[in-house]
């Protein structure tokens, strides 16, 4: 018996190499995948962040030192959305929610309907809307619980003083300089907050970065 070899199956040489070779070919794969990643991490993380911080900051800066520009931007976007009121629903409604929002009426004042060819108040605008401004301008009465949309008919045909009573009179752009002044400190520390929690994250990356490095450095 001590002579006889047992003789049964064998594996495939060809099987064997071909998984062995298959196994290196997924490790180098994953060997690469993970150097990419290594990489990204590394060179691309926090340069992303501090790109993102300072571009925040020079638009901060920008709109400082612009800020008459800017008005005039937003004045020139009221009033062209003010001529476009009823052609597009969409806009109808931001402009509707932005004068009842800030209460208030055109971009500098209810004269600004003008530019609307519904609302404009020429002898030959046949619209029922003449001479008036839509029901988002109106003064809200406590006591209505259904919108009155035909609230600002007429309205500005009337004299100033009773236009006060059932209209805001105040522009739009002079309420939202109001609501900044007043807003100050809550604007200027939630852009506090999102600089520090930027700044933070980029100090994040940076100790991944380190972290990277040292591993790299042991291999």
């Amino acid at each position: 018996m001590s002579g006889n070899h047992y003789k049964g199956h064998e594996v495939s040489c060809c099987i064997k190499y071909f998984i062995f070779g298959f196994n290196i070919l997924f490790w180098l794969l994953g060997m690469a995948l993970v150097g990419i990643g290594l990489w990204a991490w590394s060179e691309k993380f926090s340069v992303f962040l501090g790109i993102i911080f300072f571009l925040e900051l020079t638009t901060g800066v920008l709109a400082f030192v612009f800020k008459d520009w800017i008005k005039d931007q937003l004045n020139l976007f009221i009033n062209n959305n003010i001529r476009a009121y009823r052609d597009d629903i969409d806009l109808q409604n931001l402009i509707d929610f932005t004068q009842e929002y800030w209460e208030c009426c055109g971009a500098f004042g209810a004269d600004d309907w003008n530019l609307n060819i519904y609302f404009n108040c020429t002898d030959g605008n046949p619209s029922r809307e003449k001479c008036g401004v839509p029901f988002s301008c109106c003064t809200k009465d406590p006591a209505e619980d259904v919108i009155n949309t035909q609230c600002g008919y007429d309205i500005r045909a009337k004299p100033d003083s009773e236009q006060k009573d059932h209209i805001n009179v105040k522009g739009c752009v002079p309420q939202f300089e109001k609501w900044l002044q007043d807003n100050l400190t809550l604007v200027a520390g939630i852009f506090i907050g999102v600089a520090l929690l930027q700044i933070f994250g980029i100090c994040l990356a940076q100790n991944l970065v380190s972290d990277i490095e040292a591993v790299r450095a042991s291999w």
